[in-house]
């Protein structure tokens, strides 16, 4: 038998690229998605403990999602054991509470198409902290260079979107933030994940999550008003969005090097950006400026996977 017949299905590239794309097109239609929300419910840029209260009934809706189909799919109720408590307790924050509490409030002061850049830098952040941090793997200048080319076309297929643009705290500056909490979340769900259930992790730290979220939104006196099938539409779809690539992303990292994942998250803002310019009208750079950031993408994730693949397990 050969070493591709005996090598686990989700840590072939092929497979691994093709669930990334998957996740990164389900979470690039979120950054409009979101923005279409707030304007479908009625929530004001300002009015952050409304948001809060939308990201959080959105979260914990995801959660229940992941908790009933992982439960079909399994053939017995997840439920968390007191052992895997504290674990969900870490990837609810790190995932869901830090990091949407950062996205929701920094989305609602910037553009969708700045959104979805400074989100790239999640991959910076998630290969830092595995390597330097956690030391799950070696930072090799292949990985760092990797980076750079992959990052250098999302600046440049936004090179238009953020000409004259100027940096605000509140919005762009929470986003950034979200990106850290977000790197912090992949590394904790690599390490958990060798002994839990990805998917059970999945959905009870957003259930978790989102509650809090939910709760702490409600009493600083937030709330939204669900009226019609477009408000419910769009809360369902986002719902959905976070129950589905999360879960898959998850089940990537359980048996793939962190680096070897995350880098494919520069699908991620490209997109954002692409789906932000079509359904926001929002100014975004395709022909040739596309197609050459799109290069320097695929580069970049090429540069990252051709050391991974050959370092044994990451190292």
């Amino acid at each position: 038998m050969t070493d591709r017949e005996t090598k686990p299905f989700l840590t072939r590239l092929p497979v691994v690229a093709g669930v990334a794309l998957v996740c990164c097109l389900l979470w690039g239609s979120a950054f409009p998605g979101v923005k279409i929300g707030y304007e479908t419910i009625g929530i004001d840029a300002g009015d952050w403990a409304s948001q809060m209260v939308f990201a959080g009934v959105r979260f914990f809706l995801a959660g229940v999602m992941v908790i009933i189909f992982g439960s079909i799919a399994g053939g017995r109720l997840l439920l968390p054991t007191r052992q895997n408590v504290p674990k969900i307790g870490v990837i609810s924050f790190f995932q869901t509470i830090a990091q949407y509490f950062f996205y929701y409030i920094g989305l609602a002061h910037t553009t969708g198409v700045k959104g979805a850049i400074i989100v790239a830098a999640n991959v910076f952040t998630a290969i830092l902290i595995s390597s330097l941090l956690y030391k799950q793997e070696a930072l090799t200048a292949r990985k760092l260079a990797g980076c750079a080319v992959g990052f250098a076309g999302i600046v440049l297929i936004n090179a238009a979107g953020l000409a004259g643009a100027r940096f605000s705290l509140l919005g762009d500056g929470c986003v950034f933030l979200c990106t850290v909490a977000s790197g912090f979340s992949q590394v904790y769900m690599k390490r958990f994940s060798a002994d839990e259930s990805p998917v059970l992790l999945s959905g009870w730290q957003f259930a978790f999550g989102g509650a809090v979220m939910w709760l702490f939104g409600a009493v600083c006196g937030g709330s939204i008003r669900l009226e019609g099938a477009a408000a419910w539409g769009i809360l369902v779809y986002l719902a959905f969005v976070s129950a589905a690539a999360y879960s898959l992303w998850a089940m990537l990292l359980q048996h793939n090097p962190v680096s070897r994942v995350t880098v494919f998250g520069f699908l991620n803002p490209m997109c954002g950006v692409i789906l932000s310019s079509l359904l926001l009208h929002e100014r975004g750079a395709f022909g040739i400026v596309g197609a050459v950031s799109l290069l320097l993408v695929c580069a970049g994730i090429c540069i990252v996977n051709v050391q991974t693949k050959r370092a044994k397990d990451g190292h």
